[in-house]
């Protein structure tokens, strides 16, 4: 007969995210580590960090040992709803439109900054002007 687990939502265990309240989701089980905060070799901050998300990735990037899987037992509270977990959105992909020919790219790009050199030019016909009057 199969074991009846309790289900979670994903943010039911995202509340549950202080040094004396933690839950953590690893491979679609739900851990309280409340307890074993202190004791974490990693330390507090590595368990907080991952509050709220799936942390199957940062678990199994940081090598857990044998020993490690078998403690999560002790801390095994019950399953992720799969069904709370929000779909992630199709990533689109937008490129930019480059202009294909390098004298469009140099017209362009005159164009945009036609500011500045006429304004150096004004000034020095200006200073020229004033000084020039003055002998």
């Amino acid at each position: 007969m199969p074991t009846l687990t309790k289900l979670y939502s994903m943010e039911e265990a995202a509340t549950h995210n202080k040094q004396d309240d933690c839950w953590i989701v690893i491979d679609g089980k739900v851990y309280d580590v409340s307890s074993y905060m202190d004791d974490h070799p990693g330390g507090d901050d590595v368990l907080l960090a991952v509050t709220g998300k799936d942390a199957t990735d940062e678990f199994e990037d940081a090598g857990h040992s044998k020993d490690a899987r078998e403690l999560m037992e002790k801390y095994f509270i019950g399953e992720l709803d799969e069904s709370s977990v929000p779909e992630m959105p199709e990533l689109k992909i937008y490129k930019k439109e480059q202009p294909t020919d390098s004298v469009q790219k140099l017209v362009d790009f005159t164009m945009q900054y036609w500011v500045v050199p006429v304004s150096i030019i004004a000034i020095s016909v200006a200073v020229r002007v004033l000084f020039s009057r003055k002998r």
